[in-house]
């Protein structure tokens, strides 16, 4: 099968390019690191100001990091991206998707419920690959899945979001020791309340 019909051409370079380095011509500037990606032009990563001079009016996506690892927000994906398939996480309120393949965790994935296809990561809910990447890779070794959003068969595409759409507390209890879900988890961890017991508090005396 020819997966050329199943990826978008820009798919492979927004995979390999290398973001949150200094813009080289902005490089002085206040917002100078290349987090912005170029649909239309593909390429390298950008800057906010590059994008202003250079890619207005093009389709431009956002690159975030979580754990020093890159991340995109499921909003913006989600328009030029078939998704289906790929695990979803919320931090910091925002639904995201990681890029790439990231290392397994310490424990490993004994007792894990559900794993990535390709690089055999434990993930939270019953999806097939855990990124983009391991994604791509499914499609180039079985083409059993697609990105274009032309292609995606809607009945199905349905069923997974679903079976993603847990609350942000909900997917932090159960994140399985990934450490970028931990760390938007403080409103988790107990209040201050439960450090009072000190001793008897004492009356102020009457005063005369």
């Amino acid at each position: 099968m020819d997966t050329t019909m199943l990826v978008p051409p820009w798919l492979e370079e927004l995979l390999t390019s290398s973001f949150f380095t200094i813009c080289r011509t902005h490089g002085d500037a206040a917002r100078s690191e290349c987090n912005m990606f170029c649909l239309d032009c593909g390429g390298d990563a950008f800057c906010f100001y590059c994008r202003s001079s250079r890619h207005k009016d093009h389709q431009v996506i956002q690159i975030r990091r979580s754990s020093y690892h890159d991340v995109v927000r499921v909003s913006e994906i989600q328009k030029v991206l078939d998704i289906s398939g790929v695990q979803t996480y919320v931090i910091n309120s925002a639904r995201v998707l990681f890029l790439n393949e990231r290392p397994q965790p310490k424990a490993g994935i004994k007792g894990v419920p559900h794993i990535c296809e390709i690089c055999s990561r434990g993930l939270l809910d019953p999806f097939r690959f855990c990124s983009l990447g391991c994604k791509l890779v499914g499609i180039n070794r079985n083409g059993d899945a697609n990105f274009t959003l032309e292609a995606r068969n809607e009945e199905g595409n349905g069923n997974e979001r679903r079976e993603g759409m847990l609350t942000s507390s909900t997917t932090r209890r159960v994140a399985m020791g990934e450490e970028e879900l931990r760390e938007c988890s403080q409103q988790d961890m107990p209040s201050s309340t439960t450090r009072r017991r000190k001793g008897i508090p004492h009356r102020a005396p009457f005063g005369t």
